[in-house]
C-alpha cells in the first residue's frame, strides 16, 4: 500500500460554520464533509486540510500554504459575496468575505505556480470570480433545478440532472469523450459569466456547469458535488486531480 509520505498531498479548504459544542451554542469551527478528503484517500492523494488564516494574512500565507502541497481542492460551502464580484446581494446564504479573499488568493497562486486544482461547487465559482467572472444568485425555471428547501435530504441526494460537455474540453476527455453526464443538484447559485475561463459543461437553459482554464493550467472547476455521487465515473475527478499532482510533484522535485 502507498504510504502517506509517498502519496501527493492535497490541499483541501473547509468552511467555517457557527455549531453547538460544549463550548457554547455558537461555537466557530472549521468543518469539512469527510467525503472530500476520502475521495482524495480513495484516489491515492494525501488530504491537507488549510483553513484559512486571519484576513490580512491572506495573500501572503496562501503561496506559503502552497509550498507544502501538490494540488489544491476549492470545496464547496457558503455563497460568495456578491460585492466580490460587484453585484447587489440576492438570496445569500452564509456569505463570508474573509474566506472569498483566502480562497481568491490560494486560486491566483495555485494559477502562478501551475499547481493542479479542482473546485466544486462554490468552489468552481470562487474560481469564476478569481478570474473575473460573475456569479447567477437565482436559477431560472429553464435550468430545471429543483427548489432544494421544499426537498429531504435524501431527496437533494438522489436528485440528477443532465448536463452537455463541451466536445474537445478537458471535463469531455475526462468522461471519456461522452456529450451528456447526469450529475446531482446541490447548488441554488451558478456561474453566470466564467470571466478568463472556459465553459466546458451546461445544464439545460444555458446554465454553466464546469469551467476550465485556457492557458495549459491543469485545472477544472465543476458545478455539482462528485464526492457525494456513488457513481463510479465520478471518481474520474479526483483520479486526475492526483495524478495531475503527482506529475506536478515529480516535476518540481526534477527542477530541484
Amino acid at each position: 500500500m502507498t504510504t502517506a509520505q509517498g502519496r501527493p498531498r492535497i490541499a483541501i479548504t473547509p468552511s467555517r460554520r457557527v455549531l453547538p459544542t460544549f463550548l457554547g451554542a455558537q461555537t466557530v469551527l472549521d468543518a469539512l464533509d469527510p467525503a472530500y478528503s476520502d475521495r482524495v484517500a480513495e484516489a491515492g492523494g494525501f488530504p491537507l486540510i488549510v483553513p484559512r488564516p486571519p484576513a490580512a494574512l491572506a495573500e501572503p500565507l496562501a503561496r506559503e500554504v502552497l509550498e507544502l502541497a501538490d494540488a489544491l481542492l476549492l470545496s464547496g460551502g457558503g455563497d460568495v459575496d456578491p460585492a466580490g464580484y460587484a453585484r447587489a446581494g440576492e438570496h445569500i446564504d452564509q456569505a463570508d468575505p474573509h474566506a472569498d479573499a483566502w480562497e481568491i488568493a490560494l486560486v491566483r497562486a495555485a494559477h502562478d505556480r501551475r499547481l493542479p486544482a479542482l473546485a466544486i461547487c462554490r468552489g468552481a465559482q470562487v474560481m469564476a470570480v478569481a478570474f473575473g467572472g460573475a456569479l447567477a444568485q437565482e436559477l431560472a425555471a429553464e435550468t430545471l433545478h429543483q427548489d432544494l428547501s421544499a426537498m429531504s435530504p435524501r431527496e437533494i441526494l438522489a436528485e440528477r440532472h443532465e448536463v452537455e460537455l463541451e466536445p474537445a474540453s478537458a471535463v469531455s476527455a475526462l468522461f471519456g469523450g461522452r456529450p451528456v453526464l447526469r450529475v446531482n443538484t446541490i447548488h441554488h447559485h451558478g456561474v453566470a459569466d466564467p470571466g478568463a475561463l472556459a465553459v466546458s459543461a451546461r445544464a439545460a437553459g444555458g446554465l454553466i456547469e464546469a469551467v476550465e482554464p485556457t492557458d495549459g493550467w491543469a485545472a477544472l472547476g465543476v458545478q455539482w458535488h462528485p464526492e457525494k455521487m456513488p457513481e463510479p465515473e465520478q471518481r474520474a475527478l479526483f483520479e486526475r486531480l492526483v495524478e495531475d499532482a503527482r506529475t506536478f510533484r515529480e516535476r518540481r522535485r526534477g527542477a530541484g
